[in-house]
């Protein structure tokens, strides 16, 4: 393989989130959405060019900020982006917060699809806004649970006068879900037929696996995107998150003007001077890197389903068309996630997701990330299994 996605990088002692707020120094961490590999050549090698220069005042940002992001998302994902539609701030939730506070009034709510991106709820509660909830259908007709959407209950909620916004999660974390074409139109369609806005965080778009196709909600019809709102950055997919940068893109002017008020008045309308450089790298040239990425996340998953299988197979791994963060249905431990995740990281030194963060649907499930070396993987599982192996 052309990137050595086996190194390990020792990232303790560099303010890590996902590391240093660990309690214990031989704890693994599997939580946080960050990856455990550098980031990709191209980027790393732009900003050492950036360094060198010496001199990091105040930036503009460049034509080229723009023209690698609409190239890439017209080759990749057959969407066609206007320059005056794209507006950048410094991360994918506070646009999401400014554009909450930009275009809903305090006391409507938000329609979301449970168990959801914890951030969601905290935009929204943030904002002066209610979580209107519509769960996800839990569906284990296979070897491999899955979720789907209940369409009748998803209509009835965006037809309550008080929800103004579906707040979309495309894909889907934590389920796992690569949103269908066919998925999209008919959500967008529920949503034009009762003047529900739609705001789509895609940023975890470039993370999917051989047989899952990402779409744009934007992309799915003329109509459906002029109703749309969307959120997109290299942040998640290049493990860039540290630099701090995201798009929003809108087609309606008006909108466009109450988002750049919002963005201003929550003093996020600028970029870094290395966050911009990243955002054109990783566009222009990180192809390669993304589609290597990919295949290894997909060798770490079938190794943690094969894992799973061989030693807990009373609890099921669910489908991954997306990101990289299994979602793993603990219902048969007889304890809820809290719980396990709390034992598990005093007792094995492993810790993940309890599934309650993401809302109370997902109390008997764990989320589990595996961008990460193998064998740091591997050795993570052998801790899990020591844990149910004691619990026998």
């Amino acid at each position: 393989m052309k990137y050595n996605f086996d190194e390990a990088v020792s990232r303790r002692g560099t303010n890590c989130v996902k590391w240093d707020l660990a309690p214990e120094a031989d704890t693994i961490p599997l939580w946080v959405a960050d990856m455990d590999f550098c980031a990709a050549p191209c980027i790393r090698e732009a900003l050492q060019r950036r360094l060198d220069h010496g001199i990091f005042g105040y930036a503009t940002v460049p034509d080229a900020f723009y023209a690698t992001a609409q190239a890439w998302f017209e080759k990749y994902h057959g969407w066609h982006i206007e320059r005056e539609w794209m507006q950048y701030t410094t991360g994918v939730v506070p646009a999401i917060s400014a554009t909450l506070h930009a275009l809903a009034k305090p006391g409507e709510s938000v329609l979301v699809q449970t168990p959801v991106y914890n951030c969601f709820f905290s935009s929204i509660r943030n904002q002066g806004l209610n979580a209107e909830k519509a769960p996800l259908r839990y569906v284990c007709n296979g070897e491999q649970p899955t979720y789907e959407i209940d369409f009748d209950d998803f209509e009835r909620r965006c037809a309550k006068p008080e929800v103004t916004i579906f707040l979309l999660c495309n894909p889907h974390n934590p389920a796992g879900r690569v949103w269908t074409r066919q998925e999209l139109q008919r959500m967008g369609e529920i949503c034009l037929r009762h003047g529900v806005l739609i705001l789509s965080d895609e940023i975890h778009c470039e993370l999917t696996f051989e047989g899952h196709s990402y779409t744009p909600m934007a992309s799915v019809s003329e109509e459906i995107a002029h109703q749309t709102v969307v959120f997109i950055s290299p942040s998640k997919s290049f493990n860039i998150a540290g630099l701090q940068m995201a798009n929003i893109i809108c087609d309606n002017e008006g909108r466009r003007r109450k988002i750049d008020r919002a963005i201003n008045d929550f003093e996020t309308c600028d970029l870094n001077v290395f966050a911009i450089e990243a955002q054109i790298a990783a566009y222009g040239e990180g192809r390669p890197w993304i589609e290597a990425l990919n295949e290894y996340l997909w060798e770490n998953y079938k190794m943690l389903c094969n894992f799973f299988k061989a030693n807990f197979p009373q609890l099921p791994v669910c489908r991954l068309e997306g990101t990289y963060l299994p979602w793993v249905d603990i219902s048969a431990t007889g304890k809820d996630s809290d719980t396990l995740c709390k034992e598990l990281l005093k007792e094995n030194k492993v810790w993940l997701n309890p599934g309650t963060m993401y809302g109370p649907e997902g109390k008997d499930f764990v989320r589990i990330n595996i961008a990460c070396p193998r064998q740091q993987l591997a050795e993570a599982l052998q801790r899990i299994k020591n844990y149910f192996d004691k619990e026998a």
